[in-house]
């Protein structure tokens, strides 16, 4: 579970997110729970989105971060 990217998306959903990045709210979802790593494509989306540097997605242990 990424728990740093739920706490960053705060109190917008998934649904929210994903919409405004133009994915699924089940993909996005699976991202959230560590079950699906983003291409670079998606993570820079998402991090655009929520406000925060891409490359955390691919930084060791940033599930903790």
């Amino acid at each position: 579970m990424l728990n740093w990217l739920v706490e960053i998306r705060g109190k917008r959903s998934q649904y929210e997110v994903a919409k405004e990045i133009g994915i699924a709210q089940s993909t996005y979802a699976s991202i959230e729970v560590g079950s699906r790593n983003p291409s670079v494509q998606m993570a820079k989306r998402i991090a655009t989105e929520l406000g925060f540097e891409w490359t955390r997605f691919f930084e060791e242990n940033s599930e903790s971060a």
